[in-house]
């Protein structure tokens, strides 16, 4: 079809002419190793503090990019750099636990309660082994990923409570970013960890998480799925419900599972509902499942990932069931994130929109914001779209 052929090209286009460019030259620290992602509208750099999550994610990034786009030898070298960064500078000796913020030279700053930080060195290191074809950076990642199911295991232990011990309950964002990575780390290991995982993970999602109550997939709900109706209760977060949503299209199809397939499309067809804004479109950072005003202070916001996992998850539905329904959705929300999100002076995308699509602060990127889920998108999409 020429619409996927021509968006094909407009996707290489901007990865290669726009996006990577601009984190290889503001980003990439050549000095220290690792990456730098507190940058503002042009790309000057505004702190000089580095994201572990970044490290991570960037150090995948530039290797996944390398073996899906093109052999650029410097991609690999800055996914080497960030990876090597990794390993040398952002583990805490003492408990085995990443940081979660770092000096530009290497000295931990903060930690944080949550295992992100480790998910994305080892989705790091399992694609730059792929990459490079160095074996011990995949046996590095899968003994990390080991590693991170014993912090999750003894809990308390290695990662805080975040509530006091009345509230008991469990969090969706951990139990969907584990099926990516261990998905990620199937491409250099057959170890049956990490099936084990995926298996574990998605029957945590179908048991607890979503409700069919509210036709929804919830972010935070008791030991056994019990409903917390309280403001944090009903919170639903559409853009990770979306990228859940595409995790599990990503499985289905390499276990050939229908039953899981319909599953990730229950949970995108409730989330586009719950997320699009009919009014402005774009994807809205949250809801409440009944209808009462959530709490977050950026609830009617759109941020740049959830436009980004939901033109993901609308072509990955389109392609796999051939519904004009999710076609239809993937062009409102394709078109909308492009209007919006790209800067037209400045390369790289805005990262944060008022509800109306106005550009809230114009900085390329923070601790948070940085060269994943947009170049993420775009390799995605380039390889959807190659047989489309």
């Amino acid at each position: 079809m020429k619409y996927w052929q021509d968006w094909n090209k407009k996707y290489l286009k901007e990865l290669t002419g726009n996006i990577m460019p601009f984190w290889m030259k503001n980003g990439w620290d050549r000095k220290n190793g690792g990456v730098y992602t507190c940058l503002d509208r042009d790309g000057k750099l505004m702190d000089s503090t580095k994201s572990v999550w970044f490290q991570g994610r960037f150090g995948w990034m530039a290797a996944y990019a390398y073996n899906h786009i093109e052999k650029n030898k410097e991609w690999l070298k800055a996914s080497k750099s960030c990876c090597e960064f990794l390993d040398k500078y952002c583990f805490d000796p003492a408990d085995g636990r990443a940081y979660f913020e770092i000096t530009a030279e290497g000295v931990g700053l903060r930690k944080r309660r949550y295992v992100f930080s480790e998910c994305f060195a080892a989705i790091a290191y399992a694609e730059y082994s792929l990459a490079s074809g160095d074996k011990a950076w995949g046996e590095k990642a899968v003994e990390l990923f080991k590693r991170i199911r014993k912090f999750v295991a003894e809990g308390a232990k290695y990662m805080p409570s975040k509530y006091e011990p009345c509230l008991k309950a469990q969090g969706h964002s951990l139990t969907m970013i584990l099926i990516n990575v261990a998905n990620v780390l199937k491409q250099i290991s057959d170890d049956p960890v990490l099936d084990e995982q995926i298996t574990e993970s998605i029957g945590l999602l179908t048991k607890y998480f979503i409700h069919p109550e509210f036709k929804a997939l919830l972010e935070m709900v008791g030991p056994n799925g019990e409903f917390i109706d309280t403001l944090a209760g009903r919170v639903i977060n559409p853009g990770h419900c979306i990228e859940t949503s595409w995790f599990l299209m990503d499985v289905a199809v390499a276990r050939g599972d229908k039953e899981l397939l319909k599953t990730a499309l229950k949970i995108l067809d409730w989330s586009w509902v719950w997320g699009w804004d009919k009014k402005y479109g774009g994807i809205i950072s949250f809801k409440d499942c009944r209808n009462l005003p959530p709490q977050c202070y950026e609830q009617d916001m759109k941020f740049w990932w959830p436009q980004c996992e939901t033109i993901i998850a609308t072509a990955y539905a389109y392609k796999l069931t051939g519904n004009e329904k999710y076609m239809k959705w993937h062009k409102l929300v394709n078109d909308w994130a492009w209007a919006h999100l790209k800067d037209k002076k400045y390369p790289e995308w805005y990262g944060y929109l008022h509800r109306d699509g106005t550009v809230a602060q114009p900085a390329k990127g923070n601790i948070f914001k940085g060269p994943f889920h947009i170049p993420r998108m775009l390799v995605k999409m380039h390889d959807l779209t190659l047989d489309m």
